[in-house]
């Protein structure tokens, strides 16, 4: 098995992802600014830097000795720091890691994006050219967060233009992260519980109601890392649930949250997710395993009456509710 370094591996994504390399085999260390006493990284390495120290940064990543280099650091919420704060952090350390593991000679190096690239929420309106949203729909960042995602992609772009195919490279836009404590009642990123947010609607109608078991992008990540040689290089893709974070379907709810999108949504009946990860199944053979009905204990789709919730729009829609 390899020998994976994880940026940001004490955050919510990074601990359920540097425990589940390390279940299935891989030899994992954490890059982080402070060491953590997680139950998740309790006996594996963790490495203490301050990734946007860029001298601090190459000596750190060079010392990992790492067969596969995964990006997840960065400022994780949008508008939670000031935008140029956000912009010149995120876009800086995609540039400083990637650029690091490059010169240390790591040969597989995926950096984490963001759904928000494509631009949902945005003040003004926002409207796909269809559904579901895939790797084809066109970006189009309205803020410095999903602006720093969309660089992290090109930044990654650009030094396998400069490489070639001595180093593969990946990213991926992982859907709203749920942490396996967080279907217990732990809240999300957002202070809400998961039940919070199938009950009201609008508390996940800015994300567009994706998300995705954190557990689910270890094995993303797993299965990706295996392919990177054998598919073309600096692909992007989404990683998501098979199903939306809703008791109803997305044709009825999206438009109550998204106007215009009444035609469009027409096309996501049952239980079927804005965000498809056909290509992810097509391309590298992941299918997710969890689903927010078994991880609940719900029956499957139709089997329960609808719930009665509030469908209102929140007025904060366009802005700092809006995440991955």
């Amino acid at each position: 098995m390899s020998r994976i370094a994880v940026t940001g591996g004490a955050g919510r994504l990074g601990r359920s992802l540097v425990a589940g390399l390390a279940a299935a085999g891989h030899e994992t260390v954490s890059l982080d600014r402070a060491v953590s006493d997680a139950v998740e990284l309790q006996g594996l390495e963790q490495i203490a830097v301050d990734l946007t120290d860029t001298d601090a940064a190459t000596r750190a990543i060079a010392g990992t000795r790492a067969d596969a280099l995964i990006h997840l650091a960065a400022i994780a919420v949008p508008f939670s720091a000031p935008e140029e704060v956000i912009l010149r952090t995120n876009a800086t350390m995609a540039l400083t890691v990637m650029t690091a593991g490059v010169a240390a000679g790591i040969p597989k190096i995926v950096t984490a994006s963001s759904p928000t690239v494509l631009g949902y929420g945005a003040p003004k309106g926002w409207l796909p050219d269809r559904l579901p949203l895939d790797e084809e729909t066109t970006p189009k960042p309205w803020n410095a967060y999903a602006l720093s995602k969309h660089l992290a992609e090109q930044t990654m772009a650009m030094l396998a233009r400069q490489t070639g195919d001595t180093t593969r490279f990946a990213a991926f836009r992982p859907c709203y992260v749920i942490a396996p404590e967080e279907w217990k009642g732990a809240p999300t990123q957002q202070g809400h519980t998961v039940a919070e947010r199938l009950a009201d609607p609008a508390l996940s109608a800015p994300a567009l109601f994706n998300y995705v078991d954190a557990r689910d992008v270890a094995t993303f990540i797993d299965t990706l890392l295996a392919a990177l040689p054998g598919i073309p290089n600096a692909e992007v893709f989404f990683v998501g649930a098979d199903d939306a974070l809703a008791r109803r379907p997305l044709a009825e709810l999206l438009p109550q949250f998204v106007p215009g999108t009444e035609e469009l949504a027409a096309e996501l009946t049952g239980t079927a997710p804005a965000f498809s990860n056909a290509k992810a199944r097509r391309v590298l053979g992941w299918r997710p395993a969890h689903s927010w009905r078994g991880e609940l204990g719900e029956p499957p789709f139709g089997d329960t009456p609808d719930s009665d919730p509030a469908l209102a729009p929140s007025p904060d829609l366009a802005r700092k509710d809006v995440l991955a």
